[in-house]
């Protein structure tokens, strides 16, 4: 299942926005192929981070995978429940798997981003 009212990237992170923020995680797909996850490591709140550079790590039973922000922005929070819980990013990746919200720097980079469409079709090329 893809969530027709998210945006994707194709490193397989996703956004909700939520006017000038965003909560983000990362997708069913990334969690297919990762497998388990065991730990996350994840930013401080106040941290800026530019778009598509690495903010954090999902590390599972297989391998270690960086992890992307979409947007410029700055980390307002941070869902600290995942580093009690990581399991929580398999079973619930669009809900209580989000990894952080960003307060949005550059509203223009969100036409960078797929749509469900857009990243169903992608999917098919992989």
């Amino acid at each position: 299942m893809i969530p027709s009212d998210l945006k994707y990237t194709e490193e397989h992170e996703w956004i909700r926005l939520e006017g000038d923020k965003a909560i983000v995680g990362i997708t069913q797909h990334a969690i297919d192929e990762l497998g388990d996850i065991v730990f996350v490591d994840l930013p401080e709140v106040g941290r800026q981070i530019g778009q598509m550079d690495e903010f954090g790590s999902v590390e599972s039973v297989k391998t270690i995978s960086s992890l992307y922000l979409p947007l410029t922005g700055e980390i307002i929070e941070v869902n600290t429940d995942l580093q009690k819980n990581p399991i929580a990013l398999n079973e619930s990746p669009y809900d209580d798997g989000w990894l952080v919200k960003v307060s949005i720097s550059d509203e223009k980079e969100i036409d960078d981003l797929m749509t469900a469409d857009e990243y169903k079709s992608y999917l098919e090329t992989l």
